[in-house]
């Protein structure tokens, strides 16, 4: 199998489970709980965190451990801020996206910015729009899941503090962080990432918090991750999720340059005669997002799974979907939105794999299209 699907979900590393394995079948305690086990396993949650914080380069937050990244979205968005006015773009993952329009649904104040024809968020209409109204709670994604638009979130949220101090400001990380270079400023208050796109295990994922922001609890109950997230750690997801943390960025910047590689010799590949490339060349290695205008993404989507290729239509997120809310709204048509197809690489990707899987994804385009002719 030839797995190109890797914003949706990664391989859980078998190095980092075999390392984190003893935490199933020895230390498997509480760390809630006051004798030897659960104090050294909570002593390891710590250290998970430390890891955490070291990757992002910073001091000035801290982690609260969650169950996946649409959990941290949520408590960044319903717990940060009681009331007042939100803003977000078109192009977040369904995670903020719906969220904010339960907001609106609740009767908060609600703006969506729009897109540039990439994916990134327009900041000349963001910031105007926060110039000229009371804002409280921005969040901008850092790289959008489906197009792989790199918005410069260190950047953006500098210039909305600038415009106003008191924006509480939120950035849905979990296609960046183990995938880019990248520092997390004092700037950013909430940050959500997510252990299964980085080789982890699916049911973890982090809300990096800054230190000095008050946050209310999302879940209720034994107060645990000091009384910010309720409900017993899982510590074995958590140190794998810490193992394949330190795996990624030991080699972060060789996988970028394998990657962004790999990515190219994909567009090198791909038949333009066919097929419309979305993605800009500054988008994220990692994702490549085209169409096969006037032809169903879909369709050429599960052709190449019987034939053991595995690519995704858009995001695993918003399936249900006739095509792709974020990609609409980056201005294309009807043609185009239909032809989705998104190529999602890994480090373990090889250029052989890739040389196949364009192949036979240009061989039965060109068979659709002749049936369709």
């Amino acid at each position: 199998m030839i797995y190109l699907d890797n914003a949706a979900t990664t391989k859980p590393s078998e190095s980092a489970l075999k390392k984190a394995e003893i935490f199933n079948s020895e230390y498997y305690f509480n760390p809630s709980a006051l004798y030897r086990g659960g104090l050294d396993c909570a002593k390891e949650v710590k250290k998970a965190k430390e890891s955490v914080l070291k990757n992002l380069g910073t001091s000035d937050h801290e982690v609260i451990f969650t169950s996946c990244g649409t959990e941290s979205d949520n408590t960044a968005i319903f717990c940060a801020v009681k009331r007042g006015s939100y803003v977000t773009d078109k192009g977040e993952h369904a995670a903020v996206y719906k969220s904010f329009c339960e907001l609106k649904n609740k009767g908060q104040t609600v703006f969506f910015a729009d897109l540039l024809p990439d994916g990134s968020v327009d900041t000349d209409k963001l910031y105007d729009y926060v110039s000229n109204n009371r804002v409280d709670f921005v969040s901008i994604v850092h790289v959008n899941n489906e197009t792989g638009a790199i918005n410069d979130i260190n950047e953006i949220a500098k210039k909305l503090k600038e415009i106003n101090n008191k924006i509480v400001f939120h950035s849905d990380g979990v296609q960046a962080y183990g995938k880019l270079p990248y520092k997390l400023s004092k700037n950013i208050d909430l940050y959500s990432i997510s252990a299964h796109k980085i080789n982890g295990l699916k049911g973890v994922g982090a809300l990096i918090k800054r230190k000095t922001l008050s946050l209310a609890p999302y879940i209720i109950g034994g107060g645990q991750e000091n009384g910010l997230r309720s409900g017993t750690e899982n510590v074995f997801g958590i140190k794998v999720f810490e193992y394949a943390g330190e795996e990624r960025y030991t080699v972060l910047n060789e996988n970028f340059n394998k990657v962004t590689a790999l990515k190219n010799k994909a567009l090198s590949l791909i038949d333009k005669s066919i097929f419309k490339v979305i993605s800009s060349d500054n988008a994220s290695p990692y994702v490549l997002s085209v169409s096969a205008v006037g032809l169903k993404g879909e369709v050429l989507m599960h052709i190449l799974e019987s034939e053991g290729i595995i690519v995704g239509n858009g995001s695993a997120c918003s399936s249900k979907n006739p095509f792709s809310r974020v990609i609409e709204s980056c201005g294309y048509d009807k043609n185009v939105l239909n032809g989705v197809i998104r190529i999602s690489f890994s480090p373990y990707n090889t250029d052989d794999e890739i040389v196949k899987a364009i192949e036979r994804l240009n061989d039965n385009a060109k068979k659709l299209k002749g049936i369709m002719n």
